[in-house]
């Protein structure tokens, strides 16, 4: 299959979704009304409630949900076939991402732009918001763990990535500044900054940095050595005013990620490469995890993901100018999200042919060897792109590193910062007169130095825990687990949005839909895992695995009660002081 006619195909659904389901759910869904003012605007601070241009919002939505996710998934899901893997991003961009990203930011917006698991209370009820944080809680934890461990092993597999990414803060600094203080437009200093960092690239390859002296002087890997300075980077980055760092390096990345697809879909016209992975893998080697339901856990962003709703109701919803802007933002975000996902497919099944070296069936002879390559694939495939434009296979391998580091730093970032959000949530929720290790809590989450550095350490004990066999615990178990904690996060936020849209007297089948058939598959994943943990004796992993099961199925019982109540027209919830609900 020539991959030129999968990109063509998949265009022109996505260009269907926006042109006709996304304009439905602004409609008849969400019911949009600029009428009403955002809390960007009620609740203006200047640090995280920031009214912010709809072009550059979604650059900082992109950007935060765009990691390393929509890459590490669809690069391991091509194990079973890339067309299963194709077909799971297609549709779920279109009508369960779309649906899920752009209602978190509508319901948000309208409680003061709390987050999807503080909501709960005024939707579901006050029990939920208990359950749901504390969902929220662990699935942050094992993102930022996850995507730090992605960070840490392409820097160690790719040194000469090294210089253009950390001067890339310095440069977004500035830009961020001018922007600042000048009130000016965003657009051409941010490209300034894009340029400065490609001419980076190759001074970064032929000055490649590694930690291995630093790491013995320590008593660390290499790897090790760079989780630790990622959540040393990610503490300082979290801690400030969103406009210093955040914004101006996902004015950056944005500009990144157009860079990205575009070296892609040219290098599939130019190079017109054929797809070599079968269509659906029937030789799977003996052991191998099934097709159901693993696919939909495995590929989770770039299909739906749980992310993107506390992303968008975590910091996109605070910068939100208007409501009209929420379809922009949301529901574009989630087809250039299944376009990054497509292109992931296309990288590690097409674009690896003109890279040369291993053949496809090495390259995925077992899930193991799947999961563990991931990234390296997607990497060499995008070089094997770019060189039928005319960009040497090495200095292409390290675009390509930049990019994923770019999009999984920011992704980190926005994670450590949703983790002190979840955090200070969670001290609220303990009376002011308790004391004990209660008030301890709730002291601590007061401290805003505090709560980050606690925001980091519990990711970064997991990130270097050891374990998981020869692909480290990071792809040989955490990856599964994280998978499936934030699809049934997606889910859950699905039943969120489907009970808030009954409550106001619309249909809510766009959200009761993809959440029936993503509860089915997440809980039926958790307890397989389970099962597998226990026979492996992961007691870590057993014991984090059963505390969200019970908490996912507690809330799925809530959530399912509220709908049925919500749908009888009896009274949900709690009402929310100050919101800006629609009529």
């Amino acid at each position: 299959m020539p991959a030129v006619v999968v990109l063509v195909v998949v265009f022109g659904m996505f260009y269907l979704g926006w042109r006709y389901y996304s304009v439905y759910l602004a409609d008849h869904v969400y019911a949009l009304d600029d009428g009403n003012v955002t809390p960007a605007h009620t609740m203006q601070d200047g640090v995280d409630f920031v009214p912010t241009n709809k072009h550059v919002l979604f650059g900082h939505h992109f950007t935060s949900v765009a990691g390393a996710a929509p890459i590490v998934g669809p690069a391991i899901g091509v194990f079973w076939g890339w067309g299963p893997a194709l077909l799971w991003v297609v549709i779920g961009t279109i009508f369960a991402s779309g649906a899920h990203d752009f209602g978190s930011i509508v319901v948000s917006v309208r409680n003061r732009a709390q987050n999807i698991g503080t909501l709960t209370k005024s939707v579901i009820n006050p029990r939920s918001r208990t359950l749901f944080l504390f969902i929220i809680f662990f699935l942050l934890t094992l993102v930022n763990a996850v995507f730090a461990v992605v960070i840490a092993n392409l820097f160690v597999g790719n040194p000469g990535a090294v210089i253009p990414i950390v001067v890339e803060i310095p440069i977004a600094i500035v830009i961020g500044q001018y922007i600042y203080r000048k009130k000016t437009s965003a657009l051409l200093p941010s490209i300034v900054g894009v340029v400065l960092l490609y001419i980076l690239i190759p001074i970064g390859e032929a000055n490649p940095i590694t930690l291995d002296a630093l790491g013995e002087l320590v008593g660390l890997s290499a790897r090790d050595t760079w989780i630790v300075l990622l959540f040393i980077y990610a503490f300082i980055a979290s801690r400030i005013p969103v406009w210093i760092l955040l914004q101006p390096r996902d004015y950056i990345n944005s500009h990144q990620l157009f860079i990205a697809l575009g070296v892609i879909f040219l290098g599939v016209v130019v190079g017109m490469d054929r797809i070599v992975a079968p269509v659906l893998n029937t030789n799977l080697p003996e052991g191998s995890p099934p097709f159901f339901p693993l696919l939909f856990v495995t590929i989770a962003c770039g299909a739906i993901s749980g992310f993107h709703s506390l992303v968008a109701s975590g910091t996109t919803s605070k910068q939100l100018d208007k409501e009209t802007d929420a379809r922009h933002v949301g529901y574009l975000g989630s087809l250039g999200e299944g376009a990054l996902a497509m292109g992931a497919i296309l990288a590690t099944t097409a674009g690896i042919v003109a890279f040369g070296g291993a053949s496809f069936d090495e390259r995925y002879a077992d899930f193991g060897t799947a999961s563990g390559g991931a990234v390296g694939n997607f990497v060499q495939g995008i070089a094997g792109f770019a060189s039928h434009l005319g960009v040497p296979l090495n200095i292409g391998q390290v675009f390509a590193a930049v990019v994923v580091i770019s999009f999984a730093a920011t992704t980190m970032d926005t994670g450590v910062r949703l983790q002190r959000y979840i955090l200070q949530e969670l001290g609220d929720m303990v009376g002011p007169t308790q004391a004990g290790l209660g008030g301890g809590f709730r002291k601590l989450t007061r401290n805003l130095t505090a709560v980050t550095a606690l925001a980091c350490i519990v990711p970064l004990a997991l990130a270097v825990a050891p374990g998981g066999g020869e692909q480290g615990l990071a792809f040989g178990r955490l990856w599964t687990l994280f998978g499936t904690t934030n699809q049934l996060t997606a889910g859950l936020a699905l039943a969120v949005i489907a009970v808030y849209v009954t409550k106001s007297g619309r249909n809510a089948l766009a959200q009761i839909i993809p959440l029936s058939f993503l509860l089915v598959m997440t809980t039926w994943a958790l307890f397989r895992q389970l099962f597998d943990l226990i026979r492996d004796g992961d007691w870590l992993l057993t014991v984090l695995d059963l505390i969200i099961l019970v908490l996912a199925v507690w809330l799925i019982v809530e959530a399912v009660t509220a709908l049925r109540k919500a749908r009888a027209g009896e009274p949900v919830g709690e009402p929310a002081d100050q919101s800006t609900e629609d009529a």
